[in-house]
């Protein structure tokens, strides 16, 4: 699905840029913005219906693009309305809370493990630098065991170094030494 550019005021009804202010309030039939976000309805150019666009704030990207729905005349888009407008709102917001679950999923890993009688908790957290990307390597004494709070080593890594149980357990047999593929 294509549409036209949102800050294009040629293509659309009202100047986006306006009506992404987080202050602004806009209810018109194919522009609606209320507590920082923005819902433009916009012509569907692959083929003759209708989309919206949801946008937060004043992001050039919309968070959420979905097909919207016809008018009675079949021609022209439903107007935007409260209901609308709320439900898209929760709809963007969960597509954007999923977004950040999955992204620091990718880059906030750890494991748990026991060698002996000592339990660890392992953390690698990625710094995903555009320049020099690395990651931290961590080991605290594990969560059921106090102090938790400061690692009891820490050690700078590659930002592609696979943590698993038997990386985790060779950096701690190691004394906390060099890793394995780090």
């Amino acid at each position: 699905m294509s549409f036209p550019d949102p800050h294009d005021p040629t293509s659309e009804p009202s100047d986006a840029s306006d009506a992404s202010d987080d202050t602004l309030v806009v209810k018109e039939p194919r522009l609606w913005a209320d507590n920082g976000w923005t819902a433009r309805v916009i012509k569907n150019e692959d083929d003759d219906g209708w989309a919206v666009a949801m946008y937060k704030g004043r992001e050039p990207e919309p968070a959420l693009v979905g097909p919207w729905t016809m008018g009675r005349d079949k021609k022209n888009p439903k107007p935007l309305d409260t209901n609308a407008f709320n439900t898209l709102v929760k709809t963007a917001s969960e597509v954007l809370r999923r977004h950040e679950q999955q992204l620091r999923a990718q880059l906030h890993k750890n494991v748990d493990l026991t060698l002996g009688d000592a339990r660890w908790h392992i953390t690698l957290d990625i710094v995903p630098d555009e320049f020099e990307p690395y990651a931290t390597l961590a080991a605290y004494a594990h969560p059921d065991l106090p102090p938790y709070s400061e690692p009891v080593a820490q050690r700078r890594v590659r930002p592609d170094f696979k943590l698993n149980q038997r990386s985790a357990s060779a950096w701690v047999e190691n004394d906390f030494g060099s890793v394995p593929g780090g």
